[in-house]
């Protein structure tokens, strides 16, 4: 069983055409089948997610945020989790905004790990 709740994502690797990057922090939070997150770093000044976690613990969500550019994102996006060696959580995203052009990509993002 994955659970999500209090975890903390970085970006690993994201296509040109996202707002996320390295110093991008994601913290998720879960209830359940629901999932939230918190999220800001590098391009962006704030944003969030929110979603449900299926049966084989995907989560399909939607987000919006503020870029430096002052510009209001809105996506939505499926997360695939692996499982590292070490225990940590990996996503791999597919995504899509919903605002401007449509364009979609992908991104993966690893669970940060605060020990010592």
């Amino acid at each position: 069983m994955i659970n999500y709740d209090n975890k903390t994502f970085r970006i690993v690797s994201n296509t040109s055409n996202g707002d996320t990057g390295e110093s991008t922090l994601f913290v998720y939070h879960q209830d359940g089948p629901m999932i939230w997150a918190t999220y800001s770093g590098g391009k962006i000044r704030k944003g969030h997610l929110i979603g449900s976690v299926d049966e084989e613990y995907r989560i399909h969500m939607v987000y919006h945020h503020l870029n430096t550019d002052q510009q209001i994102m809105t996506g939505k996006c499926i997360s695939t989790p692996e499982i590292l060696p070490d225990g940590r959580i990996r996503l791999h995203e597919s995504w899509q905004w919903t605002n401007g052009a449509g364009d979609s990509g992908n991104s993966v993002i690893e669970e940060v790990s605060f020990k010592g």
